[in-house]
């Protein structure tokens, strides 16, 4: 009898660990099927990039100049917002979608248009002002000017991305993820013809490049909205309900935009610290080079915090609190693979990458310096950033934002501008600094991921999708206390 009952103990443990296995493989497959698409579009637009810097760099070293100057300021003060904001809807449309709550996905679409598009207002209005703004910086006025030009006819891009970025997210949020990356392929490969054509044949110069760039994201829109519109996936025309309800999403787009630009802005600040070294011509240089580095690695993790935030935010909306534990956990441990691939590529191509970017030996020097350092950052930065996705997924940006914060400007800014500075390590001093916060940034990801009750978050996803029946949703609920909450009729 003993050895008959051990011997069926046993089956069912067998049994149980290839149930594991096979949940664990589903879990796999459906993070790749997000994440290997949202991957694809992200390097599309990163070549689409790479083709304006081109064009760029064939009307002159002053155009290239004051182009570069234009992307930068565009890109911290209005792009990377518009994006960070864009992000609040994630959770609610994620959650709403795996609760089945068809109809919150359209109002937070329209919502979030509405307030990207109110909050492209003041930034239409700095950009416009730009070139007052940095020359009270003392920047050279002929470079000014010119980025001053291309901002200008980069406005109505503005107008486009406060559409796109949530119609992206809205698609993501369903799964819908393969026309976002043919209509990016179609957009890119229009990006050629428009600058050939603006710049070269029309010879606009600067406001070219930025009217090409605005025109191929218009073409993506313009692919999306009539996808949406001959598919319908749940989409209802706006209505008066869009025009109330926006604290669930002013709650979420707020800390959202913060952790984004916090981590964005870094980089910035990277370059410019780069300015006050000794010889700043070649550490800019250098910077520049490793930060494109650093940015075409990044499009994978990112991916993967992107496909992990739907997977977890579907599993809590429909209830099943294992399961997003599960998809958290698996997803973590890609983020470590990709890491240490990461690393094994920079350290192995220290010797040679520099010298794909140009033939001067001592940006070739120091970039080989500090890739070991790079590489040793991605071991963090991957953990971290789809731990970022995780945390999106359960609708605590707030978290995210002071990990930030706390990692990058508390701990990573001070250890940079002491070891750089102050302790003559120079420009690898910096990087360094990147690494101290990486390490910060991902230790404090995996205790928070590690300590968060999934059983709350679950009932947390309910109650959030009552939002616009006037219920509120308290961080400090209990389990008990969210369980007994029910909706207004």
């Amino acid at each position: 009898m003993g050895s008959k009952a051990e011997e069926g103990e046993y089956k069912l443990m067998e049994a149980a660990e290839k149930e594991q296995c096979w949940s664990i493989r589903r879990e796999v497959k459906a993070l790749m099927e997000l994440a290997f698409p949202i991957a694809v579009t992200a390097l599309i637009f990163y070549a689409r990039s790479m083709v304006s810097m081109l064009f760029l760099g064939h009307l002159g070293d002053l155009e290239l100049a004051a182009g570069s100057l234009g992307m930068a300021f565009a890109n911290i003060t209005g792009y990377s917002v518009l994006s960070g904001l864009a992000l609040g809807m994630e959770p609610l449309c994620s959650q709403a979608f795996g609760a089945k709550r068809v109809n919150i996905l359209s109002l937070t679409l329209h919502r979030c248009v509405m307030f990207l598009l109110l909050c492209s207002i003041p930034i239409s209005l700095l950009w416009l002002n730009m070139s007052n703004i940095l020359q009270l910086l003392h920047q050279d006025p002929n470079i000014t000017r010119m980025a001053h030009t291309y901002l200008v006819f980069s406005l109505p891009d503005l107008v486009t991305h406060s559409f796109l970025h949530p119609i992206r997210i809205y698609l993501r949020a369903q799964g819908v993820i393969h026309p976002v990356t043919l209509a990016s392929l179609a957009g890119t490969l229009l990006h050629f013809p428009f600058n050939y054509v603006l710049v070269t044949r029309l010879r606009l110069g600067l406001a070219g490049v930025a009217a090409a760039s605005a025109a191929s994201s218009l073409s993506i829109l313009l692919f999306l909205a009539t996808h949406v519109c001959l598919t319908g996936l749940h989409c209802a025309a706006p209505s008066r309900d869009c025009l109330a309800g926006w604290k669930p999403l002013l709650r979420l787009a707020a800390p959202s935009c913060v952790s984004v630009c916090l981590e964005w802005w870094w980089y910035e600040i990277m370059i410019v610290l780069c300015g006050l070294l000794v010889n700043p011509t070649v550490t800019v240089a250098s910077m520049g080079i490793l930060i494109q580095t650093t940015s075409l690695i990044y499009v994978f993790p990112s991916s993967l915090g992107f496909a992990v935030s739907t997977r977890v935010g579907h599993e809590l909306g429909a209830n099943r609190a294992s399961r997003a534990k599960l998809s958290a956990v698996v997803s973590v441990f890609l983020a470590a693979i990709m890491g240490f691939s990461a690393m094994v590529f920079a350290v192995g191509m220290r010797q040679r990458w520099g010298r794909m970017f140009t033939g001067d030996e001592n940006i070739i020097r120091i970039t080989s310096m500090a890739l070991p350092i790079l590489g040793i950052c991605e071991l963090g930065n991957c953990p971290q950033t789809v731990g970022c996705g995780v945390v999106r997924g359960t609708a605590r940006p707030n978290t995210a934002a002071n990990v930030n914060l706390g990692a990058f400007y508390l701990v990573g800014m001070p250890v940079a501008v002491g070891l750089g500075f102050w302790f003559d390590v120079g420009f690898c001093g910096l990087w360094l600094g990147l690494l101290s916060a990486q390490v910060c940034c991902a230790g404090l990801m995996l205790y928070v991921i590690g300590s968060t009750d999934w059983d709350v978050e679950a009932h947390r996803a309910q109650l959030l999708m009552w939002h616009d029946d006037g219920t509120t949703v308290d961080r400090k609920q209990t389990l008990t206390s969210v369980v007994t909450v029910t909706p207004s009729a």
